[in-house]
């Protein structure tokens, strides 16, 4: 979808990426613009409004938003990764740890059951039955363990509201999947972002015991060895990518997928983006160029004034950066499209 923009519909580019990355609420909208043809914000918003697709916590614990059916079918399997961000991954675990975590998930479950809880809500609710317990650790339980949903307006395109939650089965009106699926999920992955190793799955997803899934599938998918002479897996009628086919620019909000999806980001990363990357320990919004990060690009606006800023990380042709250009002015249009005024300026980057 990067190399040439498609016609599918928000949901089946959704589904097909299996979510997208969605803890900055507008950022599924850019996404989305990047990749698909004709793409109307109106049409994801009265997705997520029908309850077509959802914002919630899924891979890597962090907030996604995916379709309705993705959103039963994943969160059994992610649940795994979920305890062990509550457990270990966070400070939160260890705040309670005489707890009755069963009881605090059954409560917890039927107030947002009720309706839709805000995290302070929670926080309230759930420290006046355990004022003994921290409050927040309690919320926060809740918040990571119990299949939730954060319901709009927040997700809305130029929305806003505190993150909402309210049980998943409720919001949808259907039942989680009974069976987690992991290896459905890993082929999924591959056919979004394959070719791919173990640790590439892993890190996109945060699951273990990959390599048990994988030697598994290995018998249906190609396998061969990258530049680094790492085990790559793919599915067998994944077409090969010609390195040398062109890659227009795209812009990309920060935390997009394509950037968290591999252990070595270094297909999408060069190495002075990647030490420019970690200098500034950030995520920024990003630039591609030719497939690769080459810019940094921000929104700055003012009164009714709108400016795109794009900071190159290396020396662009002077092609590449009209191409820049002209990408830069039609995502302009497609956020500011009743300002006064717009500009595109493409600077230097400052060392």
């Amino acid at each position: 979808m990067l190399l040439r923009r498609t016609s599918r519909s928000p949901e089946r580019a959704i589904e097909d990426l299996v979510g997208m990355q969605a803890q900055v609420p507008g950022n599924p909208y850019i996404a989305l613009w990047s990749r698909l043809d004709d793409f109307e914000p109106d049409d994801l918003s009265t997705l997520i409004s029908k309850r077509g697709a959802v914002r919630m916590t899924l891979m890597r614990a962090t907030i996604h938003l995916v379709t309705a059916d993705d959103a039963l079918a994943l969160r059994p399997v992610m649940q795994p990764v979920l305890e062990r961000n509550f457990y270990s991954g966070s400070p939160f675990g260890r705040r309670i740890p005489g707890a009755d975590i069963s009881a605090i998930l059954s409560v917890g479950r039927q107030l947002v059951g009720e309706h839709p809880r805000t995290a302070a809500q929670l926080r309230g609710l759930l420290g006046e039955r355990w004022p003994e317990e921290d409050a927040e650790a309690l919320s926060m339980a809740v918040r990571l363990l119990v299949p939730m949903v954060q319901v709009p307006p927040r997700g809305l395109w130029k929305a806003s509201g505190q993150p909402t939650w309210s049980a998943l089965e409720d919001w949808l009106g259907r039942p989680l999947r009974g069976e987690a699926d992991v290896d459905r999920v890993v082929l999924r992955y591959l056919a979004a972002f394959g070719p791919a190793t173990v640790a590439d799955i892993r890190t996109w997803s945060g699951l273990g015991g990959l390599r048990e899934v994988s030697d598994r599938l290995r018998p249906n998918l190609r396998t061969f060895r990258d530049e680094n002479g790492r085990e790559v897996i793919d599915l067998p009628e994944a077409p090969i990518a010609d390195p040398e086919t062109p890659a227009p620019p795209r812009f990309l909000p920060e935390y997009d997928n394509v950037l968290l999806s591999h252990a070595d980001r270094g297909r999408v990363v060069e190495e002075a983006a990647r030490f420019a990357m970690s200098r500034e320990n950030a995520f920024w919004s990003t630039v591609l160029v030719d497939g690769f990060v080459a810019a940094i690009w921000r929104l700055r606006e003012e009164a009714n004034i709108v400016t795109l800023e794009i900071t190159p990380w290396q020396a662009l042709s002077a092609m590449d950066r009209q191409a820049v250009e002209e990408e830069g002015r039609r995502l302009l249009a497609f956020l500011a499209p009743d300002a006064t005024s717009r500009e595109v300026r493409l600077s230097k980057r400052e060392d």
